[in-house]
């Protein structure tokens, strides 16, 4: 027989309310720590979207003045000074790319956000199963006593 010092007890011989009592705390820490871990993840992925929406707007700002430089381009080339009109229109040819380069970044960064709460979705399924696997395993236990 193995020898416990006075004031300990094995999970054994603990009353159903202690037990109890002990689940609620774990429970209510176990809840504590998957908030944590959406808010975590939230933060994240808000983030990283922000980035990319802060990239489309300055595309659409650099695309507006792409506009501006096309029609600057057009007039010059219409009042016929070659000089003028191939230096706008070579503005325009490089505002339009710096346009499409930070477009396809923006949208790279927006399709990498992770999905929200994803891994804190995963665990709490995690944590429903070994549960519900417990109260099988202890049902099964109760039927097998004699």
């Amino acid at each position: 027989m193995s020898e416990q010092t006075p004031g300990t007890r094995s999970t054994a011989e603990e009353s159903t309310g202690q037990l109890v009592a002990q689940l609620g705390d774990q429970l209510g820490t176990l809840v504590r720590a998957e908030m944590e871990l959406a808010r975590a993840e939230l933060t994240a992925s808000a983030k990283r979207a922000g980035l990319g929406a802060g990239l489309f707007g300055t595309a659409g700002v650099i695309g507006l003045y792409t506009v501006g430089c096309a029609v600057a381009t057009a007039i010059l080339a219409l009042a016929l000074v070659v000089d003028a009109w191939l230096a706008a229109l070579i503005v325009t040819v490089v505002l339009a790319l710096i346009a499409a380069v930070a477009t396809l970044i923006g949208k790279k960064q927006i399709g990498a956000a992770p999905a929200p709460v994803q891994h804190s979705v995963a665990s709490v399924k995690t944590d429903v199963d070994i549960v519900t696997h417990h109260e099988h395993d202890a049902d099964r236990a109760e039927e097998s006593k004699p």
